[in-house]
This record gives C-alpha cells, sequence and structure tokens, in this order.
C-alpha cells in the first residue's frame, strides 16, 4: 500500500464548511480533530458558498468548535462576488443588495453604497442567501433587472441548490436566484463554487500554488477545484453519496474520495488495475471490482470505502456512462 496519504505535497488546505466541518451548529465527527492535526504543519483556510454570515462570525463559529481560525482564514462568496462587482461598476456606486449581513458587511467594506429598494436606481444587483431573504427581496432584484434596467450586471454569491442543516437538506441560494432568473429571463454572473473565482480569491490570499480542496459536494467543490487547478477530496459527510460519486461525470471527479476527515492522515491505496481474461480488474485496499464487458461485480468487499473507490474508478475508466452498465447495488448502498 502507499505511504502517501492526501495531503503529501500540500502546503495548504482549503476546507468547505456546511457539510465538512460542521452540519447546524455542531461539529461533524472527527473534523475538528483531523483539521487541528493539519493545522500543526499545514496552513489551513477555509472557503465556503454560504453567504449568510460575515468571515468574523464564521470563524467565532469555528473557534467554538474548536478550531484555530480568525477572519482572515475564511474565504466567502460574498468577497468574491464583490470583488467581481468592482470589476463592473464605478467605486462608490449604489448597490441593490439580496442577503443578509454576511453580503451587506463586504459591499459597505468595498466602498459601495447599500440599498434594498430598486427606486434608488441601483448601478447593479448583488444576490446571496440569507435565511431571511423573501419574495420582497427578491421582486426588487427583478424589478431592477428588468426595463431599463436589463444591462445592470446581477452577481450571485454562488448557486448552490441546496444547504445541509442539522434538521436536513434545505433549499440554496441557487433556488432563490432560479426565481429571479424566472422573472427576468437572464442568469447572473456567478463567483462562488464552482466558479474560479473565489479560488483565485483564496489562492492569492494564501500564497501557495499546492493546496488540496475538501469538499462535499461534486457539482461545486470538486468542479471548481478542478476548473482551478487544484487537487480535491469528496468527504462523505455532506451533500453527496456513493450515488453521486459512481454516476459523477468527468468535471466533477476527486482525487480522493474519504469516508470522513480521519482519511487525510491515512496512507491512501493506490487504485490498481489488472486483466482477467476480458475483464478488468480494480482494486483498492482489499476491495475488488470486476468489469467485464457492461456488467460490475464485486469480487471482494473490504472496507466499505475502499469498495466505493474501486467501483468508482471502473465506471470513470470504463468510458462508458453509468446509465449503460449493469452496476451491483453493493457499491452504493
Amino acid at each position: 500500500m502507499s505511504a502517501e496519504t492526501p495531503l503529501t505535497g500540500v502546503q495548504v488546505v482549503l476546507a468547505d464548511l456546511d457539510g465538512v466541518i460542521y452540519r447546524g451548529p455542531d461539529s461533524i465527527p472527527y473534523a475538528v480533530e483531523s483539521i487541528n492535526a493539519i493545522d500543526r504543519s499545514i496552513r489551513v483556510g477555509y472557503i465556503t458558498n454560504n453567504a449568510s454570515r460575515t468571515d468574523a462570525s464564521v470563524a467565532a463559529h469555528l473557534r467554538e468548535l474548536g478550531l484555530n481560525a480568525a477572519a482572515d482564514d475564511i474565504v466567502t462568496s460574498p468577497q468574491a462576488a464583490t470583488a467581481v462587482l468592482a470589476r463592473l461598476v464605478p467605486a462608490g456606486s449604489t448597490i441593490l443588495v439580496v442577503g443578509g449581513e454576511g453580503l451587506t458587511d463586504e459591499v459597505e467594506k468595498a466602498g459601495f453604497v447599500v440599498t434594498r429598494s430598486a427606486l434608488d436606481s441601483p448601478a447593479a444587483v448583488i444576490q446571496g442567501f440569507a435565511p431571511e431573504v423573501a419574495w420582497v427581496h427578491l421582486a426588487e432584484a427583478a424589478f431592477t433587472l428588468q426595463g431599463e434596467g436589463s444591462s445592470l450586471p446581477w452577481v450571485a454569491t454562488n448557486t448552490d441548490w441546496t444547504i445541509p442543516q442539522a434538521r436536513g437538506t434545505a433549499p440554496g441560494n441557487g433556488t432563490l436566484v432560479a426565481a429571479v432568473h424566472t422573472a427576468i429571463g437572464r442568469l447572473p454572473i456567478v463567483a462562488g463554487k464552482p466558479e474560479v473565482a473565489i479560488f483565485d480569491e483564496a489562492m492569492t490570499r494564501f500564497g501557495s500554488t499546492s493546496a488540496l480542496m475538501l469538499g462535499d459536494r461534486l457539482d461545486t467543490d470538486i468542479l471548481g477545484a478542478n476548473r482551478a487547478g487544484i487537487r480535491s477530496a469528496l468527504v462523505l459527510t455532506g451533500i453527496d453519496t456513493a450515488k453521486q460519486v459512481l454516476a459523477a461525470n468527468p468535471l466533477e471527479r476527486p482525487q480522493y474520495i474519504l469516508e470522513d476527515l480521519r482519511g487525510l492522515h491515512e496512507p491512501y491505496p493506490p487504485i490498481i488495475e489488472s486483466t482477467e481474461g476480458n475483464a478488468v480488474l480494480v482494486r483498492s485496499g482489499e476491495a475488488v471490482v470486476k468489469r467485464e464487458g457492461a456488467v460490475l461485480t464485486v469480487t471482494a468487499s473490504g472496507a466499505a470505502v475502499d469498495l466505493l473507490r474501486a467501483g468508482a474508478a471502473a465506471i470513470w475508466n470504463s468510458g462508458a456512462a453509468i446509465y449503460a452498465l449493469d452496476v451491483p447495488a453493493e457499491l452504493y448502498s
């Protein structure tokens, strides 16, 4: 087995928050101790699409959970969105903000004037999630961006469809952006994951070219890291599960699949392929998956996460879409 871990050669770890470090107010099992063990030798930054809180309040929450975090360690989608906005409108412009304190704080720090009304003739709209966002706020955005405002910039912090909460999965900012899109018939510029802007912000701040992104979502964390040329690890403690991993398209495939963050410190087994007649055997640790034509079978189970790694590699390297393959339920149940 390889002695290399997912942290080998890494100078900075970029960790998503919801679904990776915490779910609701509480930490995810093994997350805090695993991150603290990294922080002794590798720079740790946190990169989040959640636009509802300030970087200072996020850092305070992380400290309450037992992590060593300061506001400068937090890269937020409002920060990335404000940087995008600054390239589109003059300094000091009036901006219609749809969102909470996490967004208004960054807009004001950038020197813009915040308004909540289309009647103030804003120069642009910036939109992010907050639990208090309601129809009246979405309507003001729509009023601003239609008619004579149809050419005004509209920047969204992110378009995540869902947010993991302590009670389950809740609608995310993507659902709110979609409501405005439906009303005005155009799409915003997006700054957060999976767009590169937020990764550029992080890499500039932390001054590193060798990073590892930790995420729980293929369509934001992993896709964004791949677009930014950053290695990534999917941790199975949040939104995406084995089913989504097996069906991941090439742009959303991580370099590492972890059951939880303890896997960062453990040797990561290499994927070994061999042939047996007309079949291909794919091994990860003690788990072996055989691919013969379009049929996959499990020939050795091993640990659940190793079985998923082997199954994912067997599917990803087949050259076929998952719906064209016969995939045993053992791989995703």
